[in-house]
């Protein structure tokens, strides 16, 4: 009598299950995304229908909206955690793939102008934030990631800097929750600020690139003005981006000279190490679209595709704002962040609106 022997089926390999546990997020993403642009058409097709002027109030904003009310009510429950955490992936490769709608001599056109604003940005955030940190009696090396965060590109700009200067978890806690509060604020204000004096969209997505910290939310309030908008904020931000290795190094060294740091062995591997590569994935798509690689239709697709990268991070913005969390960092970072991110706001501001006025946007 023969038996019947159970196969036990094999375990799907590390590189399989990663992918199967990102699936349910990934579809949540895309589930707010979509609700986001069926919430902003419909509403336009309700006014429409009814010859009403209603506020044409962009998915984006809606993504992070219905993100938000998911995050922080009912909360994101485990089995969406992972595929939700990839919206910063989601970010770059929109960030890259929007490089072919940049040709190299619209970059070196702009991107001159752009970089002297970025210049001033980044030094006089710098020394601004650090005034103001000390100010208000921080932590030195709070003050520090406060001052990097504000100046290059929020919450990754501290993330790099923590494990440079050596500071502890708490400090950067509460860094990143200032920063992700005055990203919340400033995908409200912006818009609102840009439309009451407006400010072209060359002139808007510029100064959204240059006042935003996160990368993710100037490339919101961006996208929230206009698609050209947009694409200048992302110009900007960029820019920014690009320096994390160079002011992080600076921090770093001045940390260690201290002696409450490690030392820095090789300066160039740790700026390879710090530099967005994405930046880089930007430049080369850049550079293939200004040499014709891509046929018309194909830099349409490519666009289209940076669009719905996009259509994922803004969603999980929204899901990964946790109010309550924020709200308990304590008042001080917070009130250094928040004047630190007006003043910043209105310096960018004035820059721009300068430059405009002076050579055109």
């Amino acid at each position: 009598m023969s038996e019947n022997i159970a196969i036990a089926a094999p375990d799907p390999s590390p590189l399989v299950r990663r992918v199967i546990d990102l699936v349910p997020g990934l579809l949540l993403l895309t589930a707010i995304g979509l609700g986001g642009k069926f919430i902003e058409q419909s509403i336009a097709a309700y006014g429409k229908a009814h010859h009403q002027a209603l506020p044409n109030i962009e998915y984006v904003l809606w993504a992070i909206l219905i993100g938000l009310a998911i995050a922080n009510t009912a909360g994101v429950p485990r089995l969406f955690r992972a595929g939700v955490a990839t919206y910063e992936f989601w970010l770059k490769a929109g960030i890259v793939l929007l490089g072919v709608r940049f040709l190299v001599g619209d970059l070196i056109k702009v991107g001159g102008v752009t970089l002297g604003l970025v210049a001033i940005e980044i030094v006089g955030s710098l020394i601004f934030m650090t005034l103001l940190g000390k100010a208000f009696g921080l932590k030195p090396k709070l003050v520090s990631l406060l001052a990097v965060g504000s100046s290059i590109c929020g919450v990754s700009a501290i993330i790099a800097a923590k494990g440079a200067i050596e500071a502890e978890d708490e400090d950067a806690s509460y860094a990143m929750a200032a920063i992700l509060a005055l990203g919340a604020v400033s995908l409200f204000a912006f818009p609102a600020i840009g439309h009451g004096l407006g400010l072209s969209d060359h002139a808007y997505g510029l100064w959204a690139g240059l006042g935003v910290d996160n990368t993710a939310e100037a490339t919101a309030a961006g996208a929230l003005y206009s698609d050209t908008a947009g694409k200048f904020a992302v110009l900007a931000k960029t820019m920014r981006n690009a320096t994390i290795g160079f002011v992080v190094l600076g921090y770093a060294v001045y940390w260690a000279r201290q002696g409450l740091a490690g030392k820095i062995e090789n300066k160039t591997a740790f700026l390879w190490q710090k530099f967005p590569k994405f930046v880089l994935g930007f430049l080369a798509i850049s550079l293939l679209a200004s040499l014709h690689v891509f046929t018309g239709p194909e830099v349409a697709s490519l666009a289209n595709l940076s669009r719905w990268a996009f259509l994922l991070c803004f969603a999980g913005v929204g899901l990964s704002t946790d109010l309550r969390k924020m709200a308990r960092q304590g008042w001080r970072p917070f009130a250094v962040g928040a004047i630190g991110g007006a003043v910043i706001a209105v310096l960018t501001l004035g820059l721009v609106v300068g430059a405009d006025r002076w050579i055109g946007l």
